[in-house]
């Protein structure tokens, strides 16, 4: 289901029984469109992500670590202006809507007591997180400035008057009308058309919330009782994910939808943790790293574009000999020919004596028009050798760009850091790079991942071509063993023992699949050797080795393995 405003209505709920009275200790912005403020609630920290973000908005306690930017921004800092220290006094919902009212009680310069709200309002690309003195209803900040030519109805700009997101008309189904359940009924009793309706007559109802309670209502028994059944469980939630038919998951309050499987979580946002963590890291990654995709498809494009002009090239040098033997056959019967002539036809004696027509020059001499087609030959057969040497150097700077975006689409945000650094030094960022007036600080690149096998044998993954020389051709000792999938882009993987097990060697083997390109492969070749037959060519690309003399293993990548595998 989708965060409607029944689902609102629960996580209203489980934030009040978890925050109430808590005191904010620590506000974050680690992404544009979201906020995170830490709770000191029960001498545990609480983590509240208010998301404005166009696709995921929500709001929930997440327990996925983030990464602070540097610098915090104009919102940051008027959030831990007023709600530094500040004590949480409720959370509420306008109606059903997805609207949910942060309620804090906190002081001002002069240790006045002020009230302040946090309002989330989720709706898809209109979502939005806004800072409200409650006292005059003036908004004091928003994640996200909506200006009068934007919004002629509501402003939400430092200043402006606060108004309530324009009302539906709906009927607010957790204050229940008899009588106009009745009257749908008869109006309505095919139970596909009746979700729709549904959704026009009750506030806060998605799609699938307004299928599932129209099936609920042809249940046997009365509809009245059905209708407050189904809204009941809304207030003793029992989170869960659903695995569909088609293969898709879908999270909601209570089980009410058929599916393949169900799992129940102990909350409503470690659900939604559980359901958002990939989804959300790929969007956030696809946000952040957008000029690094765009500098890298550009380059990938213009390197294709390359080839495809090299081996037209090469095409052309296989007609190399016709210019040879137009110059031999032109100096064999310079007789024949005179100053002036457009073309001649001559016996070729390399095809019993056949005819063979020749374009000339009429403006020199038949011997310089002689000398003009060897040249060509010549021409032509000295770039055989040069369009080979590029062809080759281009191909291995395809190989090499497409690791990079490979290494990208497998990212977390975090990582994006080493590759905008590894494109830099290699000069595809040089353009794109505005502050070159300071001084760059060396960066110390990052651990790679760690993992630990079955048998507790450490194993380390590098997640970039910086992190995957540091490990192969500096940490990870000459007797280890290292794994790579075979012709494709992907990790290099570090066994820490020279002479792993079976069981090990083919879960390292699972975690270079993984974190491949060959991803989302059933069967993925991965090559391993001893990292002392591991070499790097000179003024090779960052990230590329050779070797010889390896073995290869053939698995399926497990994502349930590598998160069992994964060190904490």
């Amino acid at each position: 289901m989708s965060f409607d405003g029944s689902f609102t209505h629960s996580m209203a709920i489980e934030l009040n029984t978890q925050l109430q009275s808590a005191r904010v200790s620590k506000i974050s912005q680690p992404y544009p469109n979201e906020v995170v403020l830490t709770f000191r609630n029960n001498r545990k920290n609480l983590p509240l992500l208010l998301s404005a973000n166009p696709t995921y908005a929500r709001a929930q306690i997440s327990e996925i670590p983030y990464a602070n930017p540097e610098k915090p921004t104009n919102f940051t800092m008027m959030l831990r202006k007023y709600l530094g220290g500040a004590v949480l006094q409720s959370v509420s919902q306008l109606e059903n809507d997805r609207v949910l009212n942060f309620a804090f009680s906190s002081r001002n310069e002069l240790g006045d007591t002020i009230q302040l709200s946090l309002i989330i309002e989720i709706m898809a690309r209109h979502s939005n997180v806004i800072l409200i003195d409650q006292s005059t209803m003036t908004v004091l900040d928003a994640i996200k400035h909506v200006g009068s030519d934007q919004n002629r109805y509501r402003t939400l700009l430092p200043g402006s008057t606060y108004i309530n997101p324009p009302a539906q008309n709906l009927r607010n189904p957790f204050e229940f009308d008899t009588h106009d359940l009745i009257e749908l009924l008869k109006a309505f009793p095919n139970e596909d058309v009746l979700g729709a309706e549904l959704q026009k007559r009750y506030q806060g109802l998605g799609k699938d919330t307004a299928s599932a309670l129209a099936k609920q209502l042809h249940q046997p028994g009365d509809s009245t009782d059905l209708f407050k059944e189904f809204f009941d469980q809304f207030n003793n939630p029992i989170p869960t994910l659903s695995l569909l038919a088609n293969n898709k998951t879908m999270f909601s309050a209570f089980p009410y939808v058929e599916s393949e499987s169900n799992n129940s979580f102990d909350s409503l946002s470690k659900l939604l943790d559980f359901y958002f963590q990939d989804r959300v890291e790929r969007d956030r990654v696809q946000q952040q790293g957008s000029t690094l995709i765009h500098v890298v498809r550009n380059e990938l494009k213009k390197n294709k574009n390359k080839v495809k002009k090299l081996k037209r090239t090469l095409v052309e040098t296989e007609s190399a000999d016709e210019f040879r033997v137009k110059g031999e056959i032109l100096t064999t019967y310079l007789n024949k020919v005179t100053r002036g002539m457009k073309e001649i036809t001559l016996p070729n004696f390399y095809e019993e004596e056949k005819p063979l027509k020749i374009s000339l020059s009429n403006q020199i001499s038949p011997s310089q028009n002689a000398q003009k087609y060897f040249k060509k030959y010549n021409k032509l057969q000295n770039a055989v050798t040069f369009v080979n040497e590029q062809l080759k150097e281009t191909n291995e700077e395809i190989d090499y760009l497409e690791s990079v975006m490979s290494q990208i689409e497998l990212a977390k945000p975090s990582d994006l850091v080493e590759i905008r650094l590894e494109l830099q030094e290699g000069g595809y960022l040089r353009n794109h790079e505005h502050d070159n007036k300071k001084k760059q600080k060396k960066h110390k690149i990052a651990k790679p991942d760690q993992f630990t096998a079955s048998d507790g044998t450490s194993i380390e993954v590098g997640k970039n071509n910086l992190q995957n020389d540091q490990l192969t051709l500096k940490t990870a000792k000459k007797t280890d063993i290292w794994l790579h999938v075979k012709n494709i882009p992907g990790s290099h993987v570090i066994i820490h023992d020279p002479a792993p097990s079976e069981e090990t060697l083919m879960e390292a083997a699972n975690l270079a699949a993984y974190f491949s390109k060959g991803r989302q492969s059933s069967t993925v070749p991965v090559d391993y050797i001893q990292v002392k037959k591991i070499r790097k060519p000179n003024g090779a690309k960052p990230g590329f080795v050779v070797y010889e003399g390896q073995k290869t293993v053939f698995v399926t990548p497990d994502e349930a393995l590598v998160s069992k595998l994964e060190t904490n």
